[in-house]
């Protein structure tokens, strides 16, 4: 399922914020074992997925996971399952993951997507 956006509103859309999610993740440095068939790219796009669609249950998830609605929506290939995930994912950084979302971020400001978010001075 692709969501269209409006032609000057392109930059916004699911597919375009995903991408930019998915190369914020790849610049992050890998220093687990590089002997798994899962990139750490994938694991780390994989637990984007299992929170940005809010699932009532890891059970549901996998669901999903298996179903194949992970790799149409968010290019995910392999999906992991829940242990590799963890796996892969527990020893990192959370810290790391926070430029990918700030450049998130920045999209929807220039693009004026949170304009009816600001209440006070500006804040959101």
């Amino acid at each position: 399922m692709v969501i269209v956006a409006p032609k000057e509103r392109q930059h916004l859309s699911a597919d375009a914020l995903f991408d930019v999610v998915r190369s914020g993740f790849a610049i992050i440095p890998d220093d687990r074992r590089s002997d798994t068939d899962i990139s750490f790219t994938e694991a780390l796009m994989s637990a984007f997925a299992m929170f940005s669609l809010t699932s009532p249950s890891l059970l549901a998830f996998d669901k999903e996971r298996t179903e194949g609605h992970l790799s149409t929506l968010y290019g995910i290939q392999p999906v992991p399952c829940d242990t590799h995930r963890r796996e892969r994912l527990d020893p990192g950084l959370p810290e790391s993951l926070r430029p990918s979302f700030q450049r998130v971020f920045r999209h929807l400001q220039r693009g004026k997507a949170l304009a009816e978010l600001v209440f006070l001075d500006g804040h959101y």
